[in-house]
């Protein structure tokens, strides 16, 4: 995976990305939810995560509770130990990792912490999930972070247009 050649793409793609999911916003065809997943599919058919992994080099999930007290009794650490080695508040007041690459990030892509990663690391890139057009605004972020994402929308774009 060329993440350069990704970053490059993307950002040239952004602008008229995000018109095009503000129309579907707009718009909100019934079949939004059953095309996507199908895009889903076909896109993680073929680009494999572990060779990319960017959305663990490049951003931090937000993480509740219940994923601090999985990941800390995972570590053997208490909760307060884990929210003070590992996260901070963020501007809206969430949980998120100090710092990117994440820190349960292997060299290999592969995550130290698996089986107990934040619920928003297990859903991501959130592109199979129902009512897909309220999480516009956040798919249009992850192209920018994502390829299949980035494939996913570009692909919406020809089945709309």
């Amino acid at each position: 995976m060329d993440l350069e050649k990704f970053k490059e793409e993307s950002q040239n793609r952004s602008k008229g990305n995000k018109a095009f999911l503000e129309k579907i916003r707009r718009r909100k065809p019934k079949n939004l939810d059953k095309v996507v997943h199908q895009l889903h599919n076909d896109a993680f058919d073929h680009i494999n995560c572990l060779e990319c992994a960017n959305c663990c080099k490049t951003t931090s999930p937000i993480v509740i509770d219940r994923d601090i007290d999985r990941i800390a009794k995972h570590l053997k650490l208490k909760p307060s130990q884990m929210i003070e080695q590992y996260l901070q508040l963020d501007e809206e007041g969430d949980y998120v990792f100090r710092k990117t690459p994440c820190p349960f990030l292997m060299p290999d892509n592969y995550c130290m912490i698996y089986e107990v990663r934040p619920r928003a690391c297990r859903e991501y890139p959130h592109t199979d999930r129902a009512r897909f057009h309220q999480i516009l605004k956040l798919t249009w972020r992850n192209t920018l972070v994502c390829p299949a994402v980035l494939e996913i929308v570009e692909e919406l774009r020809k089945e709309y247009h």
